[in-house]
């Protein structure tokens, strides 16, 4: 739980120093370490799913495959539709600060958030792909590329995460 935490704090933080500047080099040397702190959240998960689940690697396959299918479904839905989605940015902004208050209570107090929890943040992960995608397409300048794949790419690993997390829960 404590890892979504890390998760947004390190996205916020990535995406702000992305945004910051201009320079390319510190752009891309903060999407190098938000790839870094990804892989360091994700390589024991995905350990976990490889080595301890009875389904092995068959799970990852499955995980992969859902979410890119989620993933490229709502990107193109975006850029089919020409719609703003830029109105769910309140809406994930409440989502993601009632996530982290459920995080936090649940490290206090002891409890598992369990499936429910895990389908509710492949909602919000969804809604941040839609959004993502929209601010690339009428927000973000051509020059303005690597915070737009900084952000896009967090949303479609915040996804992946937690279809792997319910894929894992039902084993």
């Amino acid at each position: 739980m404590l890892l979504l935490g890390g998760f947004m704090f390190a996205t916020n933080y990535a995406e702000s120093m992305a945004m910051r500047t201009s320079d390319k080099n510190v752009q891309y040397m903060a999407y190098g370490l938000y790839i870094l702190l990804q892989a360091l959240i994700f390589v024991p998960m995905i350990f976990i799913a490889a080595f301890y689940m009875d389904t092995g690697i068959e799970i990852l396959k499955q995980a992969a495959i859902v979410t890119l299918a989620l993933f490229t479904g709502l990107s193109a839905a975006v850029l089919l539709i020409q719609k703003d989605f830029s109105f769910l940015k309140t809406g994930l902004t409440i989502g993601f600060f009632i996530a982290i208050g459920l995080i936090i209570a649940g490290t206090l107090f002891g409890f598992n958030l369990g499936l429910w929890f895990s389908v509710g943040m492949c909602l919000l992960a969804g809604g941040s792909i839609l959004y993502q995608t929209s601010n690339l397409v009428k927000t973000y300048g051509v020059d303005d590329y690597i915070p737009a794949a900084l952000g896009l790419f967090a949303s479609l690993m915040l996804l992946f995460w937690y279809i792997l997390r319910i894929f894992m829960s039902r084993d």
